[in-house]
């Protein structure tokens, strides 16, 4: 009998198709399969879920088999890793492989708010072209970049920020040896000596809300904040606040703190660029971390520890 497995949210259709090919997949998310998986929660071993979605201790609590949580995705603030080990269950991600299309989302959502993309758009869909001129742009070239969390994504989107000219600067929570970008003691430091303010930051209990009313005062009235990291590591009522009072230039975010469900007054505040948690969201990148989950949970069944157990 195939082991039986534990999906919390849908992928890749050819993804979804490898795991249907070796176990029994449960589907969380369809509402049909609720009774289904009532009566498989002692026998589910893995659950397949993505950063955003995680799985509660509640849930692993209703789990006594369970041995992996494989994390399509690099987050792992929606699940206890130190609970988890506990019960002798690895936690996995796909670290790597999102790295360059995170920076990317990142440089675009920069890109269409120094040079007015979504706003031009607008602009000409509205027929306003023939009326009126439309307001300049500012170019990246000789702006500072202030990075938030030099781990691999800062670190890809501070080499793409040299090749547009910009000065690169960075805080992290430890030394980054051998690293040429000059560094900062505090994110209010580093937002003060910034043009650009890019959050890279892992999501932890430390990291909650780091880019507060003080970073957004310091960061000022032409900068702009790029969020690519998570949500909650910045305080959204200050944002929204600095945004609709002039405290800050504009932000590009791909991430909120209770997305999809995200505040209303994001849709009416000036000079912000939104888009859905699309870092990671290519074809190429979400075929190759379903890949990494398919063998991550196929190295458990073997008897073997995962290859990117994080805990």
């Amino acid at each position: 009998m195939k082991p039986d497995i534990l999906l919390v949210e849908p992928l890749m259709p050819v993804i979804e198709a490898a795991l249907d090919a070796n176990y029994r997949l449960h589907r969380l998310y369809r509402a049909d399969d609720a009774r289904e998986i009532e009566a498989a929660l002692p026998r589910i071993r893995a659950v397949v879920t993505g950063g955003g979605s995680g799985l509660s201790n509640d849930w692993i609590s209703r789990l006594p088999a369970l041995g992996v949580i494989a994390i399509n995705g690099v987050g792992t603030d929606k699940v206890d890793l130190k609970f988890a080990r506990s019960r002798n269950i690895d936690v996995t991600t796909t670290p790597g492989i999102l790295t360059e299309d995170v920076a990317d989302i990142g440089v675009a959502l920069m890109l269409a708010l120094l040079r007015r993309v979504t706003e031009g758009d607008r602009f000409v869909r509205a027929g306003r072209w023939p009326q009126t001129g439309f307001p300049l742009g500012r170019s990246p070239r000789g702006k500072r970049v202030g990075i938030l969390g030099l781990g691999q994504i800062g670190k890809a989107f501070g080499r793409r920020a040299e090749a547009f000219g910009m000065q690169v600067g960075y805080w992290n929570r430890s030394l980054v040896p051998d690293c040429a970008w000059k560094s900062f003691g505090s994110a209010a430091a580093l937002a003060a000596e910034s043009d650009v303010l890019v959050a890279c930051i892992a999501a932890t209990a430390a990291t909650q809300n780091i880019v507060d009313a003080e970073v957004l005062r310091a960061l000022g009235s032409d900068g702009i904040l790029v969020n690519i990291s998570r949500g909650n590591v910045v305080d959204e009522t200050a944002l929204l606040e600095a945004l609709n009072d002039g405290v800050i230039g504009g932000a590009g975010l791909d991430v909120f703190v209770d997305e999809p469900n995200i505040r209303p007054a994001f849709c009416n505040a000036p000079n912000t660029v939104l888009m859905p948690h699309q870092g990671s969201a290519t074809y190429e990148t979400r075929l190759a971390m379903g890949e990494l989950v398919v063998a991550n949970v196929g190295a458990y069944f073997a008897g073997s520890t995962p290859p990117t157990t994080v805990n």
